[in-house]
C-alpha cells in the first residue's frame, strides 16, 4: 500500500507543468497513428436503440433535484434515451472536407477515452435474458458482449433496489497519451468523471438515481465489464460501476456480491476489439500509476452528511433540461466582452453544491474533495479578484489555515447565507488566469475563470492510492455541471487541462500536498468560427 501511494504521488509531481517546462509529451502529433475514437467489437450482436429528440420536459431546474421528475419504467425506449442524454452523439462539425463527431459527454481534446457498458436483466423490448452490452456511440446501438442465466442477475442484484441497471466506464488511456503523453491518465479521469456526471443527470431526466457502487474493486468491475484480461497497447482499464434505479428507492450496498462477479470470468464473451492505431508509443509511467490506483474490495462507512435543499434558483428561466445536455459544446475562444449578472454567478456556484437531493453529486458517496478558486473578470457588481467556493463547509479553518494570511475570506455582497462564497483578493485577474492556465487567452477572456482545488494528501492516506482517480472524477462530476449552467446562462464553458499546477498554488499560498489542483474551467461569450458547419449527429432518416 505505500509503495502505491507513492506511485501515485510521484506520478502527480512528474506530470505538473510548470512555467520552465511541461510536463513529458510526444512533442508533435504523429497524424499517423491517430486512435480511432469508436472502439468496436466484431461480432458482437448489434442492437439498434432509438434516436430520441430532445423533449421539452423535463424543465432544466426540475430535473436537478430528486423527487420532482415522475420514474419512468426500464424500457427499450427509456434505454435508448438514457444513453442518448449520456453518451452517444451530439453533432457533427464539417469544415471543408475534414468532420468530426461531437458527444453528449465532453472529453480533452474530443480524444474520447471512456467507453459505457449496460448490464441488465430481462428489459421490455430490449432483452429477454440478462446481458453485458458495450455501447456504440456512433451507431447509438449495445453490442452484446455477453449473456448469462436469470439467477445469477437476481442474485447479483439482491441487495440494490429493483429495477436495477448496472452502467460501467472504462478507459483506454492510449487515446489521450496520443497527444498528451504522461499527463494522459489526468485527462483519463476526468472524462471518466464527465461521463459519470452525463450519466447520472441522464438518469435524473428519467425520475433515476444513479449511484457510485464504490465499494467494488477494481478487478471485480473488470470482470463485470468483460476487460479481466487486457493485450496489447490499446486495453480498456476498468473505472466502475454505477447502479441506476429509481429515485426515491434506497440503496442499501455500494458493492455486488463476489461470489456472483466471480462468475464473470468464465462467462463466454462475444467480440473482439478493433485496433485503434497501427503503432503505439509506450508511457510507461502511466502504466505504473493506473497498476498503483487498482482498488481493493472494501466495505467503507458511507451515509455522507448532505445538507439538503435545491439550487438558489434566482431568475431561473423556464428552459428545457435536455436541450442543454444537446446543445453543450466547449468554447475554443472568449469575446472578452461579454458578462454575466451577479445573481447568474451565484446560480451557477449554487448548482455546484453538493446536496443530498442534488443531482449529480448525490452519486458519491463521499463528501466534497474539490473547491473552486475563482478569478473573476465579469461579473456586474462585484469586484473582480480572487474568490474561493468552499463546497464543503466543514473545511473552511483547513483551507484558510492553508492559504495566504493575507487573504481577506469576506462574503461578497448579497452573497445568500447558503452559499459558502468568500472574497480572497480585489483587483484585475486577467493577466494572472491566462499566465497559470498555460497563457492561454481564453481563461482571461471570460466570465471567469476558475481552478478546482482537491483535498488531496487526506484521501490518499486514509483510503489509499485507489482515492487518486475519484478526486479527479469529482472534479469531471463538478465541471459537467458548469458545462450545462454556461449554456442555461447563455454563455458557453470549457474545461482547461494545461495550466501551470505549483504556479497556481502559489497564487494561493498553497505549500504542501494537502491541496492540490486538478482541473481548470472557463466560462464567456463564445467566439464562433464561421468556417465550422454544424450537422445533424446521425443521418437523417
Amino acid at each position: 500500500m505505500a509503495d502505491a501511494l507513492a506511485d501515485v504521488i510521484a506520478y502527480h509531481q512528474a506530470t505538473k507543468h510548470h512555467l520552465h517546462m511541461y510536463a513529458r509529451g510526444p512533442g508533435q502529433m504523429d497524424w499517423a497513428t491517430q486512435p480511432d475514437p469508436f472502439r468496436r467489437y466484431a461480432d458482437a450482436a448489434l442492437i439498434h436503440l432509438e434516436h430520441v429528440p430532445p423533449s421539452p420536459e423535463p424543465l432544466y431546474e426540475a430535473a436537478f433535484v430528486t423527487g420532482h421528475v415522475p420514474p419512468q419504467p426500464f424500457t427499450h425506449h427509456a434505454v435508448s434515451q438514457l444513453l442518448s442524454d449520456s453518451l452517444a452523439l451530439s453533432a457533427r462539425k464539417q469544415a471543408g472536407d475534414a468532420s468530426w463527431s461531437l458527444r453528449i459527454n465532453p472529453s480533452s481534446g474530443n480524444l474520447h477515452p471512456t467507453e459505457g457498458y449496460l448490464i441488465c436483466g430481462p428489459i421490455v423490448g430490449l432483452c429477454t435474458m440478462p446481458m453485458v452490452c458495450h455501447y456504440a456511440p456512433a451507431e447509438h446501438a449495445l453490442e452484446r458482449r455477453a449473456e448469462f442465466p436469470f439467477e445469477t442477475w437476481r442474485a447479483l442484484t439482491a441487495d440494490l433496489p429493483s429495477p436495477v441497471l448496472l452502467i460501467g466506464f472504462t478507459s483506454i488511456h492510449w487515446r489521450e497519451a496520443w497527444k498528451y503523453g504522461e499527463r494522459a491518465y489526468r485527462y483519463c479521469q476526468h472524462d471518466a468523471g464527465h461521463a459519470m456526471g452525463a450519466m447520472s443527470l441522464a438518469a435524473a431526466g428519467l425520475g433515476w438515481q444513479a449511484t457510485l457502487l464504490d465499494d467494488l474493486g477494481t478487478d471485480s468491475v473488470a470482470a463485470l465489464l468483460g476487460v479481466l484480461d487486457p493485450q496489447g497497447a490499446e486495453p480498456e482499464t476498468p473505472d466502475c460501476v454505477l447502479a441506476i434505479y429509481p429515485q426515491g428507492e434506497a440503496c442499501r450496498t455500494l458493492t455486488l456480491p463476489g461470489d456472483m462477479v466471480a462468475r464473470f470470468a468464465s462467462v463466454p464473451w462475444q467480440g473482439r476489439p478493433n485496433v485503434l492505431s497501427p503503432s503505439h508509443v509506450e508511457w510507461p509511467i502511466i502504466d505504473r500509476v493506473s497498476a498503483a490506483a487498482c482498488k481493493p474490495p472494501t466495505n467503507q462507512v458511507h451515509g455522507v452528511a448532505r445538507p439538503t435543499g435545491s439550487p438558489l434558483g434566482i431568475g431561473a428561466a423556464p428552459i428545457a433540461f435536455r436541450q442543454m445536455i444537446f446543445q453543450r459544446r466547449s468554447a475554443v475562444a472568449l469575446d472578452g466582452r461579454t458578462g454575466i449578472t451577479r445573481d447568474g454567478f451565484y446560480q451557477i456556484l449554487a448548482q455546484t453544491l453538493a446536496g443530498s437531493d442534488q443531482f449529480p453529486f448525490n452519486m458519491l458517496p463521499w463528501t466534497p474533495r474539490i473547491h473552486l478558486a475563482l478569478f473573476v473578470h465579469r461579473v456586474q457588481d462585484l469586484d473582480p479578484g480572487l474568490y474561493l467556493l468552499v463546497r464543503d463547509p466543514g473545511q473552511t479553518v483547513a483551507l484558510r489555515a492553508a492559504t495566504k494570511p493575507e487573504f481577506a475570506w469576506e462574503k461578497p455582497a448579497a452573497c445568500p447565507d447558503g452559499l459558502p462564497l468568500y472574497r480572497l483578493l480585489t483587483g484585475n485577474a486577467q493577466d494572472l488566469a491566462e499566465q497559470i492556465s498555460c497563457h492561454q487567452a481564453i481563461a482571461a477572456d471570460g466570465c471567469f475563470a476558475l481552478g478546482m482545488i482537491a483535498e488531496f494528501e487526506r484521501p490518499l492516506q486514509h483510503d489509499g492510492a485507489w482515492a487518486y482517480p475519484r478526486l479527479f472524477w469529482e472534479s469531471g462530476v463538478v465541471g459537467q455541471v458548469l458545462y450545462l449552467e454556461a449554456e442555461a446562462t447563455g454563455i458557453r464553458g470549457t474545461g482547461i487541462g494545461c495550466y501551470f499546477d505549483d504556479p497556481m498554488h502559489r497564487v494561493l499560498g498553497l505549500t504542501t500536498l494537502q491541496y492540490q489542483s486538478l482541473y481548470h474551467f472557463t466560462m464567456g461569450g463564445p467566439v464562433n468560427d464561421p468556417r465550422l458547419r454544424t450537422l445533424p449527429p446521425y443521418p437523417v432518416r
